[in-house]
């Protein structure tokens, strides 16, 4: 009998096909980052995770053509696969693991595909330490549950978290009232406001929310009601400098960037969160987990 992925409840993954996935991504990052290599990179890697990843081993490439001899492999451990069941495509995975690279935290990568034919790759990393993560809620197989990024009963829609955080970063809570304070949120505002201003300089920032495809969010179902969501968004920072000064611009900006930096630099970034939501009934706030920020582009004026 031939089960039909786009049509059937059926388990995203087998946990089979979920470890292989893992092994085949743990070597092939390695590889990649040894060799600064963003085409390998690509090959396991898309959404925001592969543009942050690709745009960094591009620039370290320009910098270094011959790699990092002395790259230190990473090893992932003690996995754990969150595997929801789902109808339709795209599907996605989540594998919970220990890192060498962050002894003392978790990695959460979730991984999608598009179909049956398209092979697995990262989109997403969060990294929290164990404490910090939720329960999550778990059918009688023991799979994890999915919930739809609209039409929940969540505080926010997770297909609404990165436009809601756009509106928060550029207005505040007159924007978006619904995350908590703490380090991505009031915290990023405090620090935009103390260097959006300089005796040569003047940076403006701009949000928005990354488009679909490759960035979709994805959430799960929380034991408390609530659900862990992962969302992405793009950011832009354009400093002015004042007559006579010469942008300060390093070699990996350099490598990004198109025309020349005589006067004013525009950075864009890509930004993947991890966030917990409560159901809209319980109250609460959006509470960042995990916030992992990466320079994808830049030009110069």
């Amino acid at each position: 009998m031939t089960v039909h992925g786009e049509r059937a409840l059926v388990p995203a993954v087998t946990k089979a096909e979920a470890a292989k996935t893992l092994s085949d991504f743990a070597r092939t990052n390695n590889k990649a980052n040894r060799a600064y290599d963003a085409t390998l990179i690509s090959s396991i890697e898309t959404g925001s995770r592969g543009a942050i990843d690709e745009a960094g081993l591009k620039a370290h490439h320009a910098a270094s053509p011959g790699g990092n001899p002395t790259y230190t492999p990473i090893k992932l451990t003690d996995a754990h696969y969150l595997i929801p069941q789902q109808r339709g495509w795209p599907k996605w995975f989540v594998a919970d693991v220990h890192s060498s690279q962050t002894p003392n935290s978790r990695w959460l990568l979730a991984f999608q595909r598009g179909s049956a034919s398209d092979s697995w790759k990262a989109s997403y990393l969060g990294v929290a330490p164990e404490s910090a993560l939720p329960k999550l809620a778990r059918d009688k197989d023991g799979y994890v549950e999915p919930v739809p990024v609209t039409g929940s009963d969540l505080l926010v829609q997770p297909a609404l978290l990165g436009s809601d955080y756009a509106d928060y970063l550029q207005r505040g809570a007159k924007g978006s009232d619904v995350f908590a304070a703490g380090d991505a949120t009031s915290g990023e505002r405090a620090t935009r406001a103390k260097d959006s201003r300089s005796a040569d300089s003047v940076t403006l920032y701009a949000d928005q929310p990354a488009s679909p495809g490759a960035f979709l969010p994805f959430a799960l179902r929380t034991k408390g009601g609530g659900a862990l969501v992962f969302f992405s968004t793009r950011h832009t920072a354009k400093t002015a400098y004042r007559t006579g000064v010469t942008p300060p611009v390093d070699q990996f900006v350099t490598a990004l960037m198109t025309g020349t930096a005589k006067h004013a630099v525009t950075l864009d970034q890509v930004s993947e969160q991890l966030v917990t939501v409560p159901a809209k009934a319980d109250g609460g706030k959006v509470r960042f987990l995990s916030r992992l920020v990466g320079l994808v582009a830049a030009k110069g004026e």
